[in-house]
């Protein structure tokens, strides 16, 4: 069984329509909202994904539907007579895919041949998946599926929105290693003082002022690191994007590390990200806490929607239009540590193009994501 053929945590998972034991057509993007169990079990036939199968029954009171839900995905004709025992609503169903096209989508079945690997993907309640727990014969998989479950945020109670700003925000795009492998990358070589963009006499210029503005960037020269946010911005965030705002990111600009420090009372007043000619490409930005909970204040805020605070868990990203006003809340305590780039695509690429003649200093690096065959 090769591990190389799962999805990985963080990415969405494929929407497909497949017959069910619940629906002749279910479409499994409607499932969303809640934590998703998917057991790819192949057939029941096998003792070892039979004995699985029965642990998850054992375990049927978990699956709810209001919180959590159970789907056994069955390559085998066989096993439509065992579905009148098997489903037990609310909760628990089942996915008839016998020409394996789900399974290939999601690993089950090895590229280089029909060999299945039965594994359980948990997804969370944006179907991106938490975690991958391959079965591998020994004893108490359901189990430990269902002790993953109960370490996974629980949901907030049911309450009426107060008014928010249209942003959004993704958790574990980064993973806990590449962030500490960012903030170490930082540390090692210091950063510089940064400072914001005007137009002055129709030039877009840098400039420094410590009344607006304090803190410190080190830009990721490093092709591996770079690599690494890439991709994952490519593979774990660009979806979300899509799917929400319904644009298609081309294109990355700069890959930073940047720190707020209690010691200088690190802040950015409230500002735009694209009111220059030479920033009136940039579309989207990023911020992706690093190391969240290890400082106080360095909060997001949106003061045109309220003075409601913005913070992503470590890994996590907010994510915005560049036209928003927005400002970066003092750090009081610690050092906030943050990954922030700028999205665009092909348009916002001929106007950044057109608009370099009134730029006087050279552009932040830019970079275009892997197309999705590459990613």
């Amino acid at each position: 069984m090769s591990a190389k053929n799962f999805l990985t945590p963080g990415v969405p998972a494929p929407w497909f329509t497949v017959e069910s034991t619940a629906n002749p057509r279910f479409h499994f993007d409607t499932v969303a909202g809640r934590y998703v169990v998917l057991f790819f079990f192949g057939t029941a036939s096998h003792p070892t994904c039979r004995e699985a199968l029965d642990g998850f029954i054992r375990q049927r009171a978990v699956f709810d539907d209001a919180n959590a839900c159970f789907f056994g995905v069955s390559n085998d004709p066989e096993d439509r007579v065992l579905a009148r025992v098997w489903e037990m609503l609310p909760g628990v169903r089942y996915f008839w895919d016998f020409d394996r096209a789900i399974s290939r989508q999601y690993g089950a079945v090895a590229k280089d041949s029909d060999h299945l690997l039965p594994h359980t993907v948990i997804l969370d309640p944006r179907l991106r998946v938490v975690k991958v727990i391959p079965l591998d014969g020994t004893p108490g998989h359901a189990e430990q599926v269902v002790a993953c479950l109960e370490q996974l945020p629980p949901f907030s109670p049911e309450a009426f929105a107060t008014v928010q700003a249209p942003v959004l925000v993704v958790p574990r795009i980064f993973e806990p290693e590449l962030c500490q492998k960012l903030m170490s990358y930082y540390n090692q070589h210091g950063g510089a003082e940064s400072g914001f963009m005007r137009e002055i006499e129709g030039k877009t210029v840098p400039v420094s002022d410590h009344g607006f503005k304090r803190r410190r960037d080190q830009e990721i020269e490093d092709e591996g690191l770079r690599k690494a946010c890439m991709f994952r911005i490519h593979d774990r965030l660009m979806p979300e994007i899509f799917k929400a705002f319904q644009f298609k990111v081309t294109r990355i600009e700069r890959y930073i590390v940047a720190c707020y420090e209690a010691n200088s009372g690190g802040f950015f007043r409230a500002h735009r990200d694209n009111t220059t000619k030479g920033t009136a490409h940039r579309k989207f930005a990023v911020s992706l806490n690093l190391n969240t909970g290890d400082y106080a204040g360095g909060c997001l805020r949106f003061p045109e929607f309220g003075p409601q605070w913005y913070v992503p868990p470590a890994g996590g990203a907010v994510v915005f239009s560049c036209s928003l006003l927005h400002e970066a809340t003092p750090v009081t305590a610690g050092k906030r540590y943050a990954f922030l780039p700028f999205l665009y695509d092909e348009e916002g690429a001929r106007v950044r193009e057109q608009n370099l003649s009134h730029v006087a200093v050279k552009p932040p690096q830019q970079t275009n994501p892997p197309s999705a065959d590459e990613g």
